[in-house]
């Protein structure tokens, strides 16, 4: 199968379609790749990279990379957010087409993070390239837009919801990353079109090699039991509940929470671990997709958390799928089908979202375990997720979906 994938993200930016278009291109297939300047979570440019101009390169060997200018989202402010989508739906239009000139795919496929507007330039390249759209549905607009408190005018949510189906009009399969997102997508499309493909996860065991943690901290990480969140610490991740989880534990000794990432809310974490003094909150700062397995096999149990909200309710966090193939166990505050996913897997123990006393008596629960109680966990977890998450497979799913509608498609049209 040929591949067009339009993302906005995509690497040296830390995200899943990374890793599943290295599985496509291995087990065979074509993928070209068009995105903008890696700037997330930080908001700048990453080094060896400008925001202006358009630029090519090779990633992993064989998968050509197409980079339209974009303007970096920033520390923070809606304005900076609401520039930097624009810019790639703007530039998208501009440059993506030269890029494409004379060739053909079988299918374009949009790995569909917040925004949803960068499925436009997709649509035009649809149009122009007489080919199947394929749009992966991440996060569920407008009813995100609300949840994170981006937009607030219900008006301007309103416009936001004719423009989503708008766009999910133009899409030939609309791919959904939980079975909770069939019904919410179904209010903006043809209920047809809407297939669950979940997020998978590569397994990659720890390098050989020295890992890049320091020595302070693979200490701590050796010597206490220590808690993993690793990801964005950001409005959606609730980060406001691992504080107060910190704050509520710091009597049990020899426990301690481990952040490991960067996001928006980084800078006020750091103002309550010192004005709390937050002694057990550890935070590791930002590290490569490469290093997590170092950290998850020295954890005692991993972490993840989101906002109380219906829309959040409907998604599988995707360190769910990394936390669960590291076969450690999982302690979530969560609502609905991620805490669904956890329960199933036997994997942890869950509470609702934004409940700082459930998680910190989850942890505390986990912490008096026997070493045994614990190891069974985390292989139930493993065990779920190469049934249901494991990316070869789900790789080899995804192309026999994209097969399957393409064809049954053109069985319409005669």
């Amino acid at each position: 199968m040929k591949v067009l994938l339009v993302s906005q993200y995509f690497w040296p930016e830390s995200f899943i379609i990374n890793d599943l278009v290295r599985t496509l291109t291995a087990q065979g297939h074509i993928v070209k790749v068009l995105t903008g300047k890696p700037n997330y979570p930080e908001g700048v440019a990453f080094d060896g990279y400008s925001a202006n101009g358009y630029q090519e390169e090779i990633y992993d060997s064989t998968v050509k990379v197409c980079r339209a200018p974009l303007r970096p989202r920033g520390s923070s402010g809606a304005k900076n957010l609401l520039l930097n989508y624009l810019s790639f739906v703007v530039n998208g239009l501009r440059y993506y087409p030269r890029a494409v000139k004379g060739e053909n795919f079988d299918v374009i496929f949009v790995f569909a993070m917040s925004p949803i507007t960068a499925a436009i330039p997709a649509i035009y390249l649809k149009w122009k390239l007489k080919s199947h759209l394929a749009i992966w549905v991440q996060d569920l607009w407008p009813e995100s837009l609300s949840a994170t408190g981006f937009i607030k005018n219900k008006t301007a949510l309103r416009v936001a919801g004719w423009m989503v189906r708008g766009i999910y009009a133009f899409a030939d399969t609309l791919l959904v990353q939980s079975r909770a997102f069939r019904e919410p997508v179904s209010r903006y499309a043809d209920p047809s079109k809407v297939v669950y493909y979940p997020n998978s996860y590569q397994d990659v065991p720890p390098s050989t090699e020295q890992t890049r943690i320091s020595a302070p901290l693979l200490a701590e990480l050796e010597n206490h039991f220590c808690l993993v969140f690793a990801g964005n610490l950001g409005t959606a991740q609730s980060v406001e509940t691992l504080v107060e989880v910190a704050d509520r534990l710091r009597g049990l000794s020899g426990l301690k929470i481990v952040l490991v990432g960067s996001g928006s809310m980084l800078s006020w974490i750091e103002s309550q671990k010192q004005s709390r003094a937050l002694d057990n909150l550890i935070l590791a700062g930002r590290f490569p997709a490469t290093e997590m397995p170092h950290f998850f096999k020295r954890a005692a149990g991993l972490l993840v958390t989101l906002k109380q909200s219906e829309a959040f309710s409907y998604t599988i966090p995707s360190k769910v799928q990394a936390y669960l193939a590291a076969g450690r166990p999982i302690i979530a505050a969560l609502d609905g089908e991620g805490a669904r996913v956890v329960q199933e897997a036997g994997a942890g123990l869950t509470c609702p979202a934004q409940d700082a006393e459930g998680m910190a008596n989850s942890i505390e629960q986990l912490f008096r375990m026997t070493v045994e109680q614990r190891e069974s966990l985390g292989q139930s977890g493993r065990a779920y997720y190469l049934e249901h998450f494991e990316m070869e497979r789900q790789s080899q799913r995804l192309v026999e979906i994209l097969y399957s509608r393409i064809n049954e498609l053109k069985g319409r049209s005669k």
